[in-house]
């Protein structure tokens, strides 16, 4: 008789490939699940539901033209409005979810700042101190909360990334300090965790491994003879190579050229910065152009997720009342300034270019993560990607109705392509403990939250 039981992999899901200065965490190879006897169904199906889950929550400033972003129907998804047609390749995957509200962004009292609360409050649900001093205050953000109880099984328990940077000090809005319109994730109620910007950086950190000293000096030697990081590592990558079977050599290969390809787009970004003479001070290795940029991030969130290196990241699309201008999109307005559109015809046209090529670069991480297979599922499968604003209309400034979706199945605990539609006032922080349920994490209540959102899982209970 078969015994039930599962053995040691032939190789352990946090091994890494190292070289002076660098540690290239590696994806999920065949070699790294436990090998099980032919009869031992039950050990089996433990180890398919053991993979890991992964959340990001992506945030989009100003709001959002309503009219082209909600269903017209509700439950399945059919028929896609405008936007979302951008998506209609990941409908399978999609679960928007109508009459969520952040009360706490509201003024209650306090006045206007509404662009302020509504980065801060987004994922804390607690309304911020109005200060433009060094005293803030909001509360633990929902990630960071999640982070404290799962973080510890991946190397980084959470990631932050951005597009602008956060600001820490001064007055951005209506006497809010900046820290709040410029900080997605807290550590405390009066710590933010900074958002890193600068690809360069979140690759040096990503796979620079090791010693701070022996990165230091993996960088000097790299750039003194224009050598990659992988190549630092390839005499540990040819003895890995020699373990594995075809089928994880090939999965190993292709990963490995993603992140060479990656390292080697920052640095022609990096080059390209250097050949022009700036204008204004500028920190070196951030693209000029958006969409460049953001996509460099979105990259390097897939390969540290890829990796099991986190399982939550945050990353807003640009800080909340951005009044950055998208050429790309052919925009040379400013996005705040146009989000006071007054019902404007040609303003609302250009807010919807500007939402289609957020929700554009959206579908470009979707697409990355999609085509990644994790055993017999993809990485989208295993994800949780939460996609919104804290502002519904960018004109009203209003903080229910707000356009939220989740992408992803989060290892099959959610029932995805359907358009939920909730009793209104539907606290947004429900959705967020739902989420931390799925990762892992038992969180009692985040900001106003009144239970869980079970309308979006697989079997409620």
């Amino acid at each position: 008789m078969a015994q039930n039981f599962t053995s040691a992999p032939a190789i352990s899901r946090r091994t890494m490939l190292r070289g002076l200065g660098v540690g290239v965490a590696l994806p999920l190879l065949g070699a790294m699940a436990p090998r099980m006897p032919l009869l031992a169904a039950p050990a089996a199906s433990a180890a398919k539901k053991a993979m890991p889950v992964r959340a990001a929550f992506f945030y989009v400033p100003n709001g959002m033209h309503m009219p082209d972003w909600t269903p017209s129907d509700v439950g399945e998804l059919k028929e896609l409005p405008p936007l979302l047609q951008n998506l209609s390749a990941f409908k399978s995957q999609m679960t928007i979810i109508s009459n969520l509200a952040q009360h706490r962004a509201r003024a209650n009292g306090d006045g206007p700042g509404d662009h302020a609360r509504s980065m801060a409050t987004f994922m804390t649900g607690m309304q911020a101190k109005k200060t433009a001093g060094a005293d803030i205050r909001i509360g633990v953000s929902v990630d960071q909360a999640a982070a404290q109880q799962v973080g510890s099984a991946t190397r980084f328990a959470s990631l932050e990334l951005g597009i602008e940077r956060s600001r820490q000090s001064g007055e951005c809005d209506s006497g809010y300090a900046c820290a709040y319109s410029s900080n997605m994730s807290w550590k405390s109620e009066s710590t933010p965790c900074p958002a890193e910007v600068n690809p360069r950086l979140v690759f040096e950190r990503l796979f620079g491994g090791g010693e701070k000293s022996a990165a230091a000096e993996s960088k000097e030697l790299r750039d003194k003879y224009q050598k990659s990081i992988l190549d630092f590592a390839l005499e540990d990558a040819k003895q890995l190579n020699s373990k594995l079977g075809k089928t994880d050599q090939r999965k190993l290969d292709e990963y490995l050229t993603s992140v060479r390809e990656l390292e080697q787009r920052i640095t022609r970004s990096e080059n390209e910065d250097k050949r022009e003479i700036p204008k204004y001070a500028k920190p070196e290795g951030i693209p000029k152009k958006y969409t460049e940029h953001l996509q460099l991030m979105l990259d390097m969130l897939v390969l540290a997720f890829q990796t099991d290196s986190t399982r939550i990241a945050t990353l807003p699309f640009a800080n909340e009342g951005s009044n950055k201008s998208y050429t790309e999109a052919d925009v040379n307005d400013g996005h705040h300034e146009l989000s006071h559109h007054g019902n404007d015809k040609g303003k609302l046209e250009k807010i919807v270019r500007i939402n289609t090529l957020h929700l554009q670069n959206l579908a470009y991480f979707l697409d990355k993560i999609k085509n990644i297979k994790e055993g017999d599922r993809s990485l989208l499968d295993n994800c949780m990607i939460a996609y919104g604003s804290c502002i519904g209309d960018g004109n009203r400034h209003n903080h229910d109705k707000l356009p939220i979706a989740v992408f992803g199945r989060g290892g099959y605990a959610l029932k995805p392509g359907r358009h939920i539609k909730l009793e209104k006032e539907t606290p947004l922080n429900n959705l967020w403990l739902t989420m931390t349920d799925v990762l892992g994490a038992k969180l009692d209540s985040v900001g106003d939250s009144t239970g869980r959102l079970k309308e979006i899982l697989a079997y409620p209970s």
